[in-house]
């Protein structure tokens, strides 16, 4: 089964970029995102595309070397919800004890560095998030992937028949059976925090999977019960990991499912091969 991420706000309390690279550029968040909207505004830009923009910009301007290593830097600033650090093992441990192999990754509109400097970036098979390209100094000049609410949908289908590469645009779209995938939509829960993450939510709920919204406080909470009563989520949970939060209860009794189910379908097939007498 995969267990798929939002980041920010779903993982993390706030955006990536405001522990310690807003701070860095002399700005507070509030004047970097008014920024970066401005000018997806007057642009008639791609959020996604005018933040990177305006990274770069300002980088610049403050006289900061945008390195892949600066980039992780900044990424060992990310704070965590609570039980963050070590809700990967509980969840691996319980999946074992059943019998299920557990993978997670992350879905985010995030910069892919950052997410590398964290203290969680090793618990992940794949991490699909914004990137940079980089001239022949190492210094990011150009977006070299930018992942919006719409995008991170692609990374659902390149996960279910194991495609760990971005780039690819041609075995993500070759037809396969479901039970030749290495990840069925079924066996996958997508956590979001939000609106953006609706059109994930969507496409692993259709196909049978079960999407999830945490909420930190009541203002998310809002937002989060609107999905469940629209459809959107199975769940909404408590933005908190540990082994006694409501989140992992869910992730256990999904993960009892999953095993059950799997059974059930192995006695019908063994069935077939059973002789009367």
């Amino acid at each position: 089964m995969a267990l798929i991420y939002d980041f920010d706000g779903t993982l993390s309390p706030g955006n990536m970029q405001e522990y310690g690279f807003i701070q860095a550029l002399g700005k507070s968040k509030e004047e970097f995102w008014e920024m970066s909207n401005e000018m997806s505004l007057k642009q008639e830009m791609n959020g996604v595309l005018a933040y990177m923009k305006i990274m770069i910009d300002e980088a610049k301007k403050a006289g900061i070397s945008l390195t892949r290593d600066s980039f992780v830097a900044f990424g060992r600033n990310i704070e965590l919800y609570p039980g963050v650090k070590e809700w990967f093992g509980l969840v691996n441990e319980y999946g074992k004890s059943r019998g299920v192999e557990v993978e997670h990754y992350i879905n985010s509109s995030g910069m892919t560095e950052l997410i590398e400097g964290s203290p969680i970036a090793h618990e992940f098979k794949k991490i699909f998030a914004c990137s940079f390209l980089y001239d022949e100094n190492g210094i990011a000049v150009w977006p070299a992937v930018a992942v919006d609410f719409t995008a991170k949908t692609q990374f659902l289908f390149k996960i279910t028949k194991g495609i760990m590469d971005i780039a690819d645009n041609r075995l993500v779209n070759e037809s396969r059976k479901d039970e030749d995938k290495p990840v069925q939509f079924k066996n996958m829960i997508y956590f979001g925090d939000g609106e953006t993450d609706v059109p994930c939510m969507k496409i692993v709920k259709m196909f049978g999977g079960n999407p999830i919204a945490v909420y930190p406080d009541i203002r998310k909470y809002a937002i989060a019960k609107k999905l469940l009563d629209q459809g959107r989520v199975n769940f909404i949970c408590p933005s908190e990991y540990t082994a006694d939060s409501y989140n992992f209860k869910v992730v256990k009794a999904i993960i009892d499912k999953i095993k059950a189910e799997s059974d059930y379908e192995a006695l019908g097939r063994s069935s077939e091969r059973v002789i009367h007498l």
